[in-house]
């Protein structure tokens, strides 16, 4: 079996994340494709290799998956992991993975990602409270059920990767989860994978101006750790 995943820039690709840590938390072999975004607009370019025109894209031989949680169901199929066993934990993990997939827009309009940054965010819209007033309460509630520490029990699934991206928004423009969701952060930070992902976004040297445009919009950037 011989997976290719294609993301984008590490710095600025929430969605690409997701299947990448996915991946290589749980031991799944892969080749890893770059393909960066080089406008504002990409769909011409990854039309070569998605029929979204959009990242992440996963080839298995002659399939094409498309879609973060397209390809999470479809690893699913084939690798033991992405979903919790036990039966009420895994009924939360696949709400709380499609909760993220639907749903948070005014976090990522207000708090696009950056890895290698960190922002004083302006006054937070309603819509923004209410995401993350919304985030705490669901870590909580998973992390309280299950037992920690990944938010649907001893074991990092796709619960957690889909999150993954959110970590960095915390980090970035210091938002405020809580206690125990800020131990769950903290611990992903921690993890491996996360790690080599940000010392990867840390070392590109790739600027798109309407990525950056959005983030100084966000607020005042106060530190850059990327490499110039």
């Amino acid at each position: 079996m011989a997976y290719t995943l294609i993301t984008a820039n590490r710095n600025y690709s929430s969605w690409s994340l997701r299947p990448w840590i996915l991946m290589k938390a749980l031991g799944i072999p892969f080749k890893d494709r770059i393909e960066p975004f080089v406008a504002a607009e990409n769909h011409a370019i990854f039309r070569d290799f998605s029929p979204t025109g959009q990242v992440p894209a996963l080839i298995d031989g002659d399939r094409t998956l498309w879609d973060s949680l397209g390809i999470t169901l479809y690893l699913a199929d084939r690798h033991a992991g992405v979903w919790p066993q036990d039966g009420a934990a895994r009924g939360w993990a696949q709400c709380a993975v499609a909760e993220m997939h639907s749903g948070f827009a005014a976090l990522r309009n207000d708090c696009p990602m950056n890895v290698g940054v960190r922002v004083d965010p302006h006054m937070p819209s309603t819509a923004l409270n209410r995401n993350v007033a919304r985030l705490r309460e669901l870590w909580e509630e998973g992390l309280s059920s299950f037992g920690g520490p990944f938010l649907a029990g001893s074991t990092f699934t796709a619960a957690d990767a889909f999150y993954a991206p959110v970590v960095f928004r915390v980090r970035t423009y210091g938002l405020d989860v809580g206690p125990m969701a800020k131990r769950w952060t903290d611990h992903m930070l921690a993890l491996p994978a996360m790690r080599e992902w940000e010392a990867a976004a840390l070392i590109e040297t790739w600027r798109e101006d309407s990525h950056e445009a959005e983030v100084g919009a966000a607020g005042r950037i106060t530190r850059d750790d990327r490499a110039a």
